[in-house]
């Protein structure tokens, strides 16, 4: 196993062994290692009921408070998780409380950015989902928040937390498979012909704080393929380079050492599925790294057809061999010599199965995340590498609409060679809402 894994079994193991003696500061007071951490969920339908679900087996977590614009969704978890816990439609009123140490933000990604820097700044810590934000700056600025109020920040990219990525990090760092020069991903689903459906536009339901769940994004009328999750389609809240793409990004960019591309570009657009969406039903984004090799990002909405040889969320093609990897294992395709080269095998074949227990990635993040609650090191997904992940989304979606190749500067956080692809790394907020 990598160094790093041991140090965070180490990290776990300490907080276990200074139960009850250690304390640290965590929702403005002092927290003591054997003490419950009291947790709000802002956001609880869909991936939010799935991060409550996450959160339910760890004794030393307990959920005291709820928050979603939609009533009928939180009175499900209201019902569950009984009487106890109170339910707020305001994100600001449960952030009041004093007695919430940390909170759980799982709404759509346009309100990421506010409510991550609010948390921060009424003193919580946060597990944001991913994707981290909706825009670049917005992203920085999350960042800034977290850094100046000294908040953990864990960002929802669960792959982190795998036992066994962490084995193929240390297999590929190694020259596993000699050098990696293009890693692929996908987002695979047809769904021709209908995709979202097209709608009129509809008073919103009973229950539905129509303007809140907009919040900072301009005023529109309520549709009902835009909420509760249809959102995903729409470019003003979400992407799906953003909601599937971010998680692949995260894994290569962390498997291969990668920090940041220095250009990108992007194809594609609607054309096949007849629906409302305002994103491409098909789109391909390719990101060029320093060190000399590519990621290819593919999102095919009209075929959903397996795009590798084996099974696997993502390929990584090296020199010596091919890597095939999901949270269930890894395989390795040996490589053979090409034109002029000796044909034989470059390696043996590997077939490599993940260990451990049923606990799901997403409770091993969490599980993560309490951990760092306690010993207040950085979580396996720290807010910093969270928004570097998420720019590899923003850019694909920024290359595509100005339809240019991009160069990137990622100290600066600035596209250098197009003015108006620049003007895309953020957006006005709608009052009275400000970043």
């Amino acid at each position: 196993m990598s160094e790093k894994l041991t140090r965070r079994h180490f990290v776990q193991t300490s907080v276990a062994a200074a139960a009850g003696v250690a304390a640290s500061v965590s929702g403005g007071k002092a927290l003591g290692a054997n003490e419950k951490i009291r947790i709000g969920v802002i956001g609880t339908a869909n991936r939010g009921g799935q991060d409550i679900e996450a959160t339910l087996p760890h004794a030393d977590a307990e959920i005291v408070a709820l928050c979603d614009v939609y009533a009928p969704a939180m009175d499900k978890w209201r019902e569950r998780l009984g009487e106890q816990v109170t339910c707020y439609g305001d994100y600001r009123k449960l952030l009041e409380r004093d007695d919430i140490d940390a909170v759980i933000i799982a709404t759509p990604d346009h309100w990421h950015a506010l409510q991550t820097i609010h948390a921060c700044e009424a003193g919580k810590d946060v597990y944001v989902e991913k994707p981290l934000s909706l825009t670049v700056v917005e992203g920085r600025k999350m960042v800034e928040a977290a850094r100046r109020t000294k908040r953990i920040v864990q960002v929802g990219l669960h792959r982190r937390s795998g036992e066994i990525f962490y084995d193929l990090e240390n297999f590929v760092k190694s020259g596993g498979v000699g050098k990696v020069t293009v890693g692929h991903c996908y987002r695979l689903s047809n769904m021709f012909p209908g995709g979202i459906g097209k709608v009129q536009p509809s008073d919103p339901p009973e229950g539905l704080d129509w303007d809140m769940w907009l919040g900072p994004q301009a005023y529109r009328p309520y549709q009902e393929n835009i909420c509760p999750y249809k959102f995903r389609w729409w470019k003003s809240y979400s992407s799906q380079i953003g909601n599937w793409g971010v998680h692949y990004f995260d894994l290569i960019r962390w498997l291969v050492g990668e920090e940041s591309p220095v250009s990108v570009s992007a194809h594609g657009g609607r054309y096949a599925v007849d629906d409302d969406r305002t994103i491409p039903d098909t789109m391909q984004a390719t990101f060029e790294f320093a060190s000399g090799r590519l990621l290819v990002f593919g999102q095919y909405e009209a075929s959903g057809n397996t795009a590798f040889a084996k099974s696997g969320e993502i390929e990584l093609r090296g020199t010596q061999g091919t890597i095939y990897a999901n949270d269930r294992g890894y395989q390795v395709v040996p490589e053979r010599g090409g034109q002029f080269q000796d044909p034989k095998p470059r390696m043996e074949p590997l077939d490599v199965k993940a260990k451990g227990g049923n606990a799901s990635l997403t409770e091993q993040h969490v599980r993560n995340f309490l951990d760092c609650i306690k010993s207040r090191e950085k979580p396996h997904c720290d807010v910093e590498d969270g928004h570097r992940s998420t720019i590899f989304a923003h850019l694909g979606n920024i290359a595509m609409q100005t339809k240019s190749r991009l160069e990137w500067d990622p100290k600066a956080e600035r596209i250098v060679n197009n003015d108006a692809a620049n003007a895309l790394l953020r957006y006005e907020y709608r009052a009275p809402w400000k970043l």
